[in-house]
């Protein structure tokens, strides 16, 4: 079976297991402290933290991962990478205290101390801007760092920047953005059959995670108004239109609409005289 490493636990676990099953991919056996469930009839998942995941891939425990870009990047082993999920999405900052003298990262001295949990992508960042500064690791709980004394700035993933105002911290700088991926070793298989069966994995994730932004609307449209509902309804190639057997009035109009256009595309279709308007969600979606 294809092992696909999993988070046990925190930001990314929840998403990745609702993904998966939306996908079609049931678990079985996987209870809250399991270490492996079954998916499917061709993947086993293996539960484990999400930091460690692009080591379990990169050294062959796991075939794929998923996990956050920012943990990727961050172990600086090499991975392919199949597919953005588009879940667990943060960003890694620069942050100083509010009362501080540090209000935007040109204030960062050379042999400022530098509190993260990602030393290799701050080394980085800093080393891009031809700073010198002190990395000081911490396991968690870098916001307190400054308050202690035990560094100048901090190095942090937010996603909202609650976190940080809570602290009395304020951000400077954008390292990286981040999101979870759909990872796995190179040159994984030279297997036609696991090959493509990878292959239709991620084509499952993408259809569902396509489909989470769509509108699948259906509406029923004057006759004399097609040429109108062509600018209204354009859909992914264009509205598909069917007669309605009541003696040609009317026509029915099918198409795929962005979920933020749904309230104008409406409005619009009542202006033209449409009735019998149905919007729903779509589970998947391929072009």
């Amino acid at each position: 079976m294809i092992r696909l490493a999993l988070p046990n636990k925190g930001r990314l676990a929840e998403s990745a297991r609702e993904l998966l099953e939306r996908a079609g991919l049931e678990f079985d056996g996987g209870g809250e402290r399991a270490l492996q469930a079954k998916l499917g009839s061709d993947f086993l998942a293996l539960f484990v933290r999400a930091w460690d995941i692009p080591e379990f891939v990169a050294d062959g425990a796991a075939d794929l991962g998923i996990t956050g870009s920012d943990l990727v990047a961050e172990r600086g082993r090499e991975l392919d990478t199949l597919l953005d999920l588009e879940f667990g999405r943060c960003r890694l900052v620069v942050a100083a205290r509010d009362d501080g003298p540090v209000r935007q990262i040109d204030d960062v001295a050379d042999g400022s101390r530098v509190a993260t949990a990602f030393p290799r992508l701050a080394r980085e960042f800093f080393d891009g801007r031809g700073s010198r500064v002190e990395i000081v690791p911490v396991s968690g709980a870098a916001e307190i760092a400054p308050h202690l004394g035990v560094a100048d700035v901090i190095v942090d993933l937010v996603s909202t920047g609650s976190t940080l105002r809570v602290n009395g911290l304020r951000e400077i700088a954008r390292v990286m953005d981040s999101t979870a991926m759909l990872v796995a070793r190179p040159g994984l298989s030279t297997d036609a059959t696991v090959n493509r069966r990878i292959v239709e994995l991620a084509t499952a994730l993408e259809s569902v995670i396509r489909a989470q932004g769509r509108r699948y609307l259906m509406a029923n449209i004057p006759r004399a108004a097609l040429d109108a509902v062509k600018g209204i309804l354009p859909g992914i190639s264009g509205p598909t239109i069917v007669d309605v057997l009541d003696g040609g009035r009317f026509v029915a109009a099918h198409a795929v609409v962005d979920r933020h256009d749904i309230y104008r595309v409406i409005a619009e279709l009542r202006e033209i005289g449409a009735e019998g308007i149905l919007v729903t969600r779509i589970e998947r979606l391929i072009p």
